[in-house]
């Protein structure tokens, strides 16, 4: 009789693998987002951004500012070593969307921001593993410096 089940480490390795391209998959999507449907009209000034950031008193250096914020969040979210960094960082960000959508936009749109915090926060756990390399990679270049 041949044996058709699976074995146990087979099993895991394959639930580990299906785990990480589904992390992937979650980074990929964040990564569009922030760089096509939240950095791209700040950056090009499209009349929604403009709008909404002169609404605030932020005129367009801070519009441009949080483009380019979340453009740079975007790319690192793609490379493996800045993977952690960037969905800390763009969390930190989002906790600002959402202070700023309480207390200019009488939390409107306030839920947007806590909702992709969720995928960042477990990215950034996920990935974690990587800021000790990123570490090893700043000290080297500093004493190179």
């Amino acid at each position: 009789m041949s044996d058709t089940t699976a074995s146990p480490a087979r099993t895991v390795t394959a639930r580990g693998r299906g785990l990480r391209i589904a992390l992937r998959v979650v980074q990929v999507l964040l990564a569009v987002f922030f760089a096509v449907a939240s950095a791209l009209p700040k950056l090009i000034a499209h009349s929604s951004a403009a709008d909404t950031f002169a609404e605030m008193g932020w005129g367009t250096a801070g519009m441009y500012a949080i483009g380019v914020l979340e453009l740079a969040g975007a790319v690192a979210l793609l490379i493996p070593v800045l993977q952690s960094v960037a969905a800390t960082a763009l969390s930190a960000l989002m906790v600002g969307a959402f202070v700023v959508q309480l207390t200019y936009f009488d939390g409107e749109n306030a839920a947007t921001p806590l909702i992709l915090m969720v995928p960042l926060l477990i990215v950034a756990r996920a990935r974690r593993g990587h800021n000790e390399e990123l570490r090893r990679l700043v000290r080297a270049r500093v004493r190179r410096g």
